[in-house]
């Protein structure tokens, strides 16, 4: 079974009439547009009336509550494994880069992450800014479900197999090369065996989380999230076998690079980064913790594909299109 099959469904009959007094959110707003700062503020009114408790990731005297009451009177919590400690969820107010800095959070407390698009494209996020309160409303009601994403776990190694460092990643680990006056010499390997060597400027290994992102724009295939594989896209390889691979969730994914080629880093998320000196080794496999993500509906990834990416889709007579109208409610949303 797929890990995202996995899923905990809350009851829609629990409504905001009930003692909510024991809820905490930790809100996580993207701050640099008034109108993301508005939002957040709307978004606390309406979780403190139900009777919740919202807590904010945030300098306790940042100038953006200035304006906004319900947000300068709520306690606020630094970045840090303990942010999220003791909440039901936590709600993320912005695009895809403030969703992977939220998703960390969530993560280190095993607590689901929702997003709400105030970014541009924001594959990640559940729902866009003109549903805001329909959201919150859901998430007052507890009437919403919870999905499994499949992260990936990564350790680097030097020449002398001395640990350089480890990390995670819900979208990628990106292989790349520090010094672009020449190219990094590397050899892929899967399951202890080698693939090819080429030179390039990185190699990206992907979840299928985060095949619409940057592997995407490399040249990789978008994989289903239901769909548990690792996908491996070389980036600007100058080499005859090139080729994304998808490749098992269950297999090891290595790229070393030669001793006597330029130095490297690992990025992850475009968030955190792990040094790669010449002659390391990078490994890669399926990540022990999933990011538990919240879902608002059960439409298909085929309608936020259309959506996101403004696919012509015009003309199309799918079956039972005048019986089911879950499509044109999803294109409607966009």
């Amino acid at each position: 079974m797929a890990e995202n099959a996995a899923q905990d469904a809350f009851s829609a009959g629990e409504t905001g009439a009930a003692d909510n007094s024991g809820r905490v959110v930790l809100l996580v707003p993207h701050t640099r547009r008034e109108g993301n700062i508005a939002s957040a503020a709307r978004a606390t009114e309406l979780l403190l009336e139900a009777g919740l408790t919202v807590r904010l990731l945030g300098d306790r005297d940042v100038s953006f509550t200035d304006n906004y009451p319900a947000l300068a009177g709520l306690d606020t919590v630094d970045p840090g494994p303990e942010a999220a400690k003791g909440c039901e969820l936590v709600l993320v107010l912005g695009g895809d880069g403030t969703f992977l800095g939220a998703a960390g959070l969530a993560r280190d407390q095993d607590v689901p992450v929702l997003g709400i698009n105030l970014g541009h494209i924001g594959f990640l996020a559940e729902w866009e800014e003109d549903s805001l309160e329909t959201a919150i409303r859901r998430v007052i009601d507890r009437n919403y479900q919870v999905v499994n994403r499949m992260t990936i776990d990564i350790t680097v190694h030097d020449s002398n197999n001395e640990l350089v460092g480890e990390s995670w990643a819900l979208n990628e680990a990106s292989m790349e090369n520090i010094d672009r006056s020449g190219v990094l010499d590397a050899i892929l390997e899967v399951d202890f065996r080698p693939v090819s060597s080429f030179g390039c400027d990185g190699v990206l290994i992907s979840t299928p989380t985060g095949s619409t992102a940057y592997a995407f724009s490399a040249g990789g295939p978008i994989l289903w999230p239901e769909l548990d594989a690792i996908l491996v896209v070389p980036n600007n390889a100058h080499a005859l076998f090139t080729t994304p691979l998808v490749v098992a969730p269950t297999s090891t994914v290595a790229v070393e690079s030669l001793i006597t080629t330029t130095h490297g880093k690992v990025v992850l998320d475009g968030l955190r980064q792990v040094d790669m000196p010449p002659g390391s080794r990078l490994e890669v496999v399926r990540g022990h913790r999933p990011v538990r993500l919240v879902r608002l509906d059960d439409s298909p990834f085929t309608d936020r594909l259309v959506r996101k990416l403004h696919l012509p889709v015009n003309g199309w007579r799918g079956p039972g299109l005048e019986e089911d109208n879950s499509y044109s409610d999803s294109v409607a949303r966009r």
